[in-house]
Formats: C-alpha cells, structure tokens, sequence
C-alpha cells in the first residue's frame, strides 16, 4: 500500500481518490486545474499552535514569527496571524503583503542583508516590533531616516558551518548576513553611539534544513559569548522529513533542546523569539500535477504540467521528493524521473523515483512543497503561476487564485502602448 506518511495528517486513500482534510484531490483538480499547491489548513494551525504553545509553555516571554519568506501569501499570513504567530519579512515588499493580511506590525521583525532606503521607510512608518541590523549601512540608515528611537536587534554571524546545503547555510564565517563576530563591538559601539537607535538585543539564524539540534545549541553558546541581552531572536532553521528514510527532530523535541540550551547559557530572563520557516509549513502542503507525456529515453520521463515553474527545490538544492500517482495504489512500480513541462534539461521535480503504473492524464501528488515552492514561483516559458487551495473541514477555498493571460503580460509597455493606440 501507499505510504502516507510524508502527506499531511489527514491524509486518507478514498478508493481511486485521495482526501485532504476531507477535500478530493480529484474534485480539487478539476475545480481548480494543476498544477496547483494544496494546504491542509488544520495541520497548518496546528502546527503552530504546537510551536506558539509549545514555546510559551518552557519560556513565557517568548514569540513565534513566521519567516514569511517560505510562503509570502497574505492567505498564508492571515491564517498564522490568527494563530497568535508574528512574521519575520524581508524588505517592503513582504511587509506590504503582511500589512495587507491584517498582521499586527508590533509583532513584525525585518530582515535583510541589503537593506534599502524603501526598506527602512516601509518598517519606519509601519512602527515594526525591530529591525534586524544585518550591516554597518543599516545602521547609517535607520539613525538617518528615523524620526524617533527605533528598537533594533544586530544580526550576529556566529560562525557556524551547518550541517546543510551550501545554499542554505547563512551562519558560516564566509556568510553574507550578519556581522562576524570580531567586528560586533565595534558594531554595538556604532548603535550606542547612534541617538535614533535602541539596541534591544541579538540574533543569528545559522541555516535551513538543519537536522542536528546540536548546531543549535552551538548557536545559543556563540551568542552567550557576545555579553547580556534583554531580548535573543534565533532565528528558525529546523528541517523536515522529504523522503520515507529521512529523520528530523520534532517541534517539540527542537523547543525542548532549544529552550534548555538558552536557559543554560543566556539565562530564563530574556525575551526569546524564534522564526520557523520551512520546518512549519513545507509538510502541510503539497503540489498537485497531471501527466502530460510519457518517453522512454534511457529512463521513462514521466512530464507533468508543472516543474522549475512551480518548484526550483531540485534544480537549486538538489533536493527530492517522494511523489504519488493517485488511485494507483497496488499498482507495480517503474522506476521513472519525475520532470517538467520546460524547456530545459534540468527542469525535473525528482530524478530516479519508483512510481506506481503511471499513465498519461494520471494526477501526480508531490508531498512537503509547502515551503519555498510557492515563493519562487515564476513564468518560465510564459507558464502561469498556480493556485493555492486551502482544505478544511472537507471544503476547498482559494487562497490564491491561478495566474491569467492577461496578467503575464500586463507589464508590457510595448503592448500597452499599442493598445492604447489601436483605441
């Protein structure tokens, strides 16, 4: 039988269909065509529940912001802001869309190495909780363009290489973010110099996809090095399950070692934020795909009508994934890459996977998309980017509705002129 165990938790095989929190992906796909990113909304709040309660329960004092980066959805953030989660955005752009979701600005923090003139303005005027202080030029910035004494954090680059992919490692010494430690006095100096700046605390954020919670321990012992702080943010990090053999940590299992390492080194009394990305939603969700082709060419190439368009996991990261034809459960298995409708050879979603009796017009399940998928969602070959359908209580909402025609080409100052001219 199918193994189910990387699909959200209400996932359940209804003879040739398979069920979402009580939604047919069948009936889903055809409402809503494919590709199409799915959400089991219970699951969703449910985990963050287990990280907001989870948290609160080891350290009062503490907050849960969701790094919006893994899922820049006002549809996403709504539903996380009602569970009392805060956001961590990057630049205006994220801000916007959070503001537009109803999110509380105090429970905002901004990040980002390059920060522009825009990006401060946009978290000046919003009254964020904290800027994050990723670089001299920050702080240059926010004592330039603040009209009042701003709270701020200084992002810390504690020089730890993660046990992850090179591109997902963001604590090492060579890192772009942060400040090396060496350089965080003069830093600190700078800020207390500065009369427009309110220095709260510290945080660093070591990497994504990080299995091994001692890394995280070394990450609060790093920052204990660095002196006393009222308030510690770091950061999120913890990996997820893609394939069956894979093993991660738990939230529970991450609070529990996280929490005990900041009460061992930086002490009970500090204000504590963390920031889960993809640890908090890449399980809830999932990509829905139909088979377009069939080739024998070495391999069988079974095509879907998705790809780099809608996932660049692969093609960035290497990463797999373990997809699922739908109502062919008993079926004998072939050994096939998974690929894309684009035109390049590295368009491939997942190489060298047992499939079951895949056949053309078949819908194709691709489990843990939810992080990172949607975010780098793009027009290769003039594709339209996809839906999001959230399923709860057996009904399917759009959270975000699929791309038009029209829309792709709704920047075209050539077309538009032309248009204009034609009336």
């Amino acid at each position: 039988m199918a193994d189910l165990s990387l699909l959200p938790p209400s996932a359940i095989i209804d003879g040739p269909d398979l069920r979402i929190g009580g939604c047919s992906l069948t009936e889903a796909a055809a409402e809503f065509g494919t590709p199409a990113f799915v959400i089991d909304e219970q699951a969703l709040r449910d985990r963050a529940r287990a990280y907001r309660e989870g948290l609160a329960a080891r350290h009062p004092d503490s907050r849960v912001c969701f790094a919006m980066k893994s899922f820049p959805s006002a549809s996403m953030v709504s539903v996380l802001a009602s569970e009392g989660l805060g956001l961590d955005v990057v630049g205006a752009g994220e801000l916007r869309i959070a503001l537009a979701a109803g999110a509380d600005p105090a429970g905002i923090v901004m990040h980002g190495n390059a920060k522009s003139d825009e990006d401060i303005r946009a978290a000046l005027d919003a009254e964020i909780g904290y800027i994050i202080v990723d670089g001299f030029d920050d702080i240059e910035r926010i004592d330039r363009l603040a009209r009042q004494r701003t709270p701020v954090l200084l992002r810390v680059s504690p020089g730890i290489e993660s046990h992850t992919h090179a591109a997902l490692a963001t604590g090492g010494k060579a890192s772009k973010f942060g400040i090396p430690v060496e350089h965080v006095p003069a830093a600190i100096a700078r800020m207390q110099a500065a009369p427009m700046i309110d220095l709260r605390g510290l945080h660093a954020h070591i990497g994504s996809q990080i299995t091994n919670l001692q890394q995280f321990e070394a990450e609060v012992a790093a920052m204990a090095t660095l002196g006393k702080f009222p308030v510690y943010d770091l950061g999120g990090g913890l990996g997820v399950r893609y394939e069956p053999g894979d093993v991660a940590p738990t939230i529970e299992e991450y609070l529990e070692h996280l929490v005990t390492a900041v009460h061992r080194h930086l002490g009970p009394d500090v204000e504590l934020i963390v920031e889960p990305g993809r640890s908090l939603v890449a399980p809830v969700g999932l990509t829905l795909y139909r088979v377009l082709t069939m080739k024998q060419s070495g391999l069988l190439h079974v095509a879907v009508d998705g790809g780099m368009g809608d996932n660049l996991e692969h093609s960035l990261y290497g990463q797999r994934f373990t997809p699922m034809v739908i109502g062919r459960w008993d079926e004998p298995e072939v050994l096939a890459d998974l690929v894309g409708r684009h035109c390049e050879s590295g368009d491939i979603v997942t190489p060298e996977v047992m499939l079951r009796s895949p056949q053309i017009g078949d819908l194709v399940v691709v489990p843990v998309t939810g992080a990172y998928c949607f975010t780098m969602c793009n027009n290769y070959n003039g594709a339209l980017r996809p839906p999001v359908i959230y399923c709860y209580g057996g009904v399917a909402r759009l959270g975000v509705r699929r791309e038009t025609q029209d829309e792709l080409v709704a920047r075209e100052m050539g077309l538009v002129v032309a248009a204009q001219s034609a009336r």
